[in-house]
């Protein structure tokens, strides 16, 4: 059990450290080879966000663990939410744009319920993989399309990722080899401790591996509250989340398709469901009564909600 630990907490240190350098490598590539940072934004550093998630799965799904695959995509968006949002909340309010309000969360909306067609059959196959993907793709198109900054709104990420084509190409390398490194510790680790408790993949990874493989955008979220920028807060978490979605989701139906507990799809599912519209929700509400933040209040209920959650999911762990 001890040596299964290890591998979770060294795993999750390299992994989280391993995508930042990977995002930093990527951006600074990308820059190099004539991509807009605009563009940058909504793919690279998107996607690089959600690269701990899309490593663990698919390498959970290579292993024959699709069901830690499929819980790590749904816990780290209850994570990101819950978690994320509800303590950056309570360290420091939440601003609503009017931006997010208009594009990035009709989008997140839209892609959640054609997403929700495609899984609620409890399987995942091969067709569906495919369909998340385009999905993912048509959502990726309808923000650049429709993405309303203009280029002067990303010079910070232009001028923050200033990196020679070598050293950047270098550091994606070996920002990629470490990353599938500590995922494939992770994962044996985590489907270790899945064993010796006797609890299921799926629970291991709504908890432990989405926790893990959210603590980048947890750690963002807080120091950038703390020093007060935190105006991107809730942007890049529907971003975040729409990729987890829609990615995550897809790898293990493309790499290893398998079925799902239909119990579990509907609580676990669900929940993250009703977290996505109630988010959206309080958003509209907050601007509607003529207010521009999400505050304390907000961030309490989310983050009592999380420790409520994974109480639950303990207890069922232990057949209470």
């Amino acid at each position: 059990m001890l040596l299964f630990i290890t591998a979770i907490i060294i795993g999750l240190m390299v992994l989280v450290w391993s995508a930042d350098r990977f995002v930093s490598g990527a951006v600074a590539t990308a820059l190099n080879l004539g991509m807009t940072p605009i563009m940058v934004g909504l793919t690279v550093v998107a996607f690089g966000t959600s690269a701990p998630e899309l490593i663990v799965s698919a390498t959970a799904a290579f292993e024959d663990s699709g069901s830690l695959a499929v819980g790590n995509a749904i816990g780290s968006n209850i994570a990101n939410i819950a978690l994320v949002l509800g303590l950056t909340a309570l360290v420091s309010a939440i601003p609503v744009k009017d931006s997010i309000l208009q594009l990035e969360f009709p989008i997140l909306i839209v892609a959640t319920g054609l997403a929700t067609y495609f899984v609620w059959d409890a399987a995942l196959d091969i067709s569906d993989g495919i369909a998340l993907l385009l999905i993912l793709f048509v959502a990726l198109v309808a923000l650049a399309k429709l993405q309303s900054k203009t280029v002067d709104d990303f010079e910070e990420l232009e001028e923050g990722e200033q990196l020679s084509p070598g050293k950047a190409y270098a550091w994606l390398a070996f920002s990629i080899l470490l990353l599938l490194g500590s995922s494939q510790a992770l994962v044996w680790g985590a489907s270790g401790i899945a064993r010796e408790l006797g609890v299921s993949e799926l629970v291991i990874g709504l908890t432990i591996v989405a926790i893990g493989t959210s603590l980048p955008e947890l750690a963002a979220s807080i120091a950038s509250a703390l020093k007060g920028h935190h105006d991107l807060a809730l942007g890049n978490i529907v971003g975040s989340n729409l990729f987890n979605l829609l990615a995550v989701l897809a790898l293990p139906a493309l790499i290893n398709p398998l079925t799902l507990d239909p119990a579990s799809l509907r609580q676990d599912y669900g929940l993250m469901l009703a977290l996505t519209a109630g988010l959206a929700i309080w958003a509209y509400g907050v601007r509607l009564a003529g207010k521009h933040h999400l505050g304390k209040i907000f961030g309490t209920i989310l983050f009592v909600g999380y420790l409520g959650y994974l109480t639950l999911l303990y207890q069922q762990s232990l057949g209470v």
